[in-house]
């Protein structure tokens, strides 16, 4: 195995030119503590093991990694330790690539990426993990943050202690997992975050991560233990991580917490230093994720997956052998299941979600109030809801005055609660689901009737929909009655929930249809485009355009449901789902005008033009290049066209005299 790894801090390890001039890394696998080449083992406790003599001149710094040798002063270069591993390889999955370096300060050398740091590739899935425990005098307490070097100020860590733990009244006896989302408190970058950025660049846009929240996943136990002075052992482990894959994370939760319970820190520590060897979370690839004895394999979607469609994973016979869990889904959770006590108002709830409409799920449980919260905005996928939204939210959240405040308008809000203090707190709120304990019987739920707000009293009302919202659109009984003979022909949930799934597509797809026609035709003619001009700009949105346009490109071309669809245009264009949709679409489309201008600028001929024009306004021309070629790594250019902005700059300035070359050379983005 070869195993790569830069230094820490205190020096940069150069590539010299005898190894570059064979046109790649000399790469050199280190012993292992057998004496035989290959990975180290892992050692679970943090006591001190056999290492390795380092060359001389050569410290080792010791981490939860095999050893990182850190370069002494005046210590010589030895081959060994002539390691690095740029981020462009780790696209391909930590696969190893050709380094090319050109002469610095030559025109056309380009920087290499920062090298991999270690717990990178942990940092790349999880922020960090934290156990929190009980404590008789403290009450909930963070008792281990791992790793441990992992920045947690005092408000997120108190908002994780008690996010953490069901409220009392929830009875959670067992094991019990559950979701949580809380605010950053700072902003923070990973010393790789332009690479986690090109990722995040090819996901759907409901599965980008949001810098402003972590999400919390949570393994909870609470059993009785008659040497405790409560009488009850209770404690968490929890997974601290940006990205939102609910479903994978709560797969990883159910494999290693429950051994964690048993072995402690240790354990942790292990599988931890697993995780900080998996590949980066790469959209669109088959990964294969070991962790403590087991192999995941995975697929994260892409933005150019067909929505509503599972791409089926592709492996060898060999690969499969060594498979413990294949994951169907990354994200998704039972929407079924979770929708199954509310199952005659989905439609009235898709619509509420997609207007950002305040909502209260009050739960019997921690589970059950974050599971159903993550359906519900879910259900309007593939467009993302923009507003915030919280699948568990206690009494001692660090934003529970900003959200049950009566001097206000209940914020653009979904909330998960379990505590009966909410009933009372958020009673003012205008929309409120009220659910019993979820389960998969044989039978539908009767149907139930809209209930008004002035019956919810106590968390124990009966269960429904509490609200004074009429609906825009007719009910659809066609999915209702799908989905009742699947429950009475005993069809298995899941595929209950692909029915339901593709009904609300479906539905947000004719919604949405309109809406991305008439924004496409704010896009200016390609032929307005000159690379010796400014790119044009977007049409402004005028909404009494896009309300005549629906006579004939409406909805109703797509959909059966018959209803009051401009009314409910009208009230989603005051929405904030619309105010987020609309600039992520203006921001697509400025960027999609830049790339295209970036292209015609870059089939002109730039050195013939350099050639008639003076010394001030070429140099200006190549300082404006330069900023492009900067720019241009987040814009949707054609293969190539990079390149070949490097070529025109690099031509322009080789035409020009000596000094004014290396001038040009050193300044700029470049």
């Amino acid at each position: 195995m070869l195993l790569l790894f830069p230094s820490v801090g205190q020096w940069t390890v150069p590539l010299p030119s005898p190894l570059l001039s064979l046109g790649r890394l000399w790469l050199f696998p280190l012993r292992s503590e057998r004496g035989e080449a290959g990975p180290p083992e892992r050692h679970a406790s943090r006591g001190p093991s056999p290492s390795p003599p380092s060359p001389p001149g050569w410290s080792q710094s010791r981490c939860l990694q095999p050893e990182v040798l850190v370069r002494k002063a005046g210590a010589p270069l030895t081959p060994p330790l002539l390691l690095a591993m740029s981020l462009r390889t780790l696209r391909e999955g930590g696969q190893l690539a050709e380094t090319e370096e050109a002469e610095e300060g030559a025109p056309g050398a380009r920087v290499l990426p920062p090298p991999l740091l270690p717990w990178d590739r942990f940092s790349a899935w999880l922020h960090c993990a934290c156990v929190v425990g009980f404590d008789l005098e403290l009450g909930q307490a963070v008792e281990v943050i791992y790793p441990q070097h992992a920045k947690l100020t005092d408000k997120e860590k108190t908002n994780i202690c008690y996010l953490s733990f069901p409220d009392s009244n929830s009875g959670c006896l067992g094991d019990t997992q559950f979701c949580f989302r809380f605010r950053q408190s700072s902003n923070r970058k990973l010393s790789w975050h332009c690479l986690l950025d090109q990722f995040d660049r090819d996901l759907p846009i409901y599965l980008k991560r949001d810098p402003a929240y972590f999400y919390g996943y949570v393994y909870f136990r609470q059993v009785q233990d008659k040497t405790l002075k409560r009488g009850y052992f209770q404690k968490s482990l929890v997974l601290i991580s940006k990205l939102p894959y609910i479903h994978f994370f709560h797969t990883v939760l159910g494999q290693i917490a429950p051994e964690y319970f048993d072995k402690n820190e240790p354990y942790l520590e292990a599988a931890c230093n697993d995780i900080d060897r998996w590949p980066p979370p790469v959209p669109g690839k088959t990964l294969h994720l070991p962790i403590m004895g087991i192999v995941m394999k995975m697929r994260i979607p892409t933005c150019h997956d067909k929505p509503g469609t599972t791409e089926v994973l592709q492996s060898t016979y060999q690969e499969d052998t060594q498979i413990s869990i294949s994951l169907p889904t990354v994200h998704e959770v039972d929407l079924f299941r979770c929708f199954l006590p509310v199952f005659f108002h989905i439609q009235m709830l898709w619509e509420l979600v997609l207007l950002g409409e305040p909502l209260v799920v009050m739960a019997p449980s921690p589970s059950e109030s974050s599971e159903t919260v993550l359906a519900l905005v879910s259900c309007i996928s593939p467009l993302k809801y923009y507003s915030d939204f919280r699948p568990y939210f206690t009494i001692h959240d660090s934003e529970f005055k900003e959200y049950t405040t009566r001097t206000q308008t209940p914020p653009s809000v979904i909330l998960g609660v379990t505590n009966p203090f909410f009933a009372k707190t958020l009673q003012h709120w205008p929309h409120i689901i009220r659910i019993g304990d979820i389960k998969l019987s044989g039978e539908v739920p009767k149907q139930v009737k809209v209930k008004k707000l002035k019956n919810l009293k106590t968390l124990d009302s009966k269960p429904g929909v509490y609200t004074s919202y009429k609906p825009y659109l007719n009910k659809d009984e066609d999915i209702i009655k799908q989905l009742q003979k699947g429950v009475h022909q005993k069809r298995p949930a899941e595929a209950q929930s692909i029915i339901l799934r593709r009904h609300f597509l479906e539905l947000t797809q004719s919604f949405i249809i309109p809406l991305e026609r008439y924004v496409a035709s704010l896009m200016p003619l390609q032929k307005s485009i000159s690379p010796w001009k400014s790119p044009p700009q977007l049409k402004p949105f005028n909404q009494d355009e896009f309300m005549k346009t629906l006579e004939k490109t409406g909805p109703q071309l797509t959909s059966k449901l018959k209803g009051d669809w401009i009314g409910l245009y009208r009230h989603f264009l005051k929405s904030s789902n619309f105010d987020g949709w609309f600039r992520t679409r203006r921001k697509e489309m400025t960027q999609k005008l830049e790339a295209l201008h970036l292209e015609a600028l870059c089939n002109e001929d730039l050195l013939f033009w350099s050639q008639k024009h003076t010394e001030v306004e070429t140099v200006d021309l190549v300082l404006k290049l330069k900023d492009k070629l900067a720019d241009g790594k987040n814009l949707p250019v054609n293969p190539g066209t990079m390149e070949k902005l490097h070529r025109h700059i690099d031509s322009i300035i080789l035409a020009q005299p000596e000094d004014l070359q290396g001038i040009l050379t050193k300044t700029g983005s470049t």
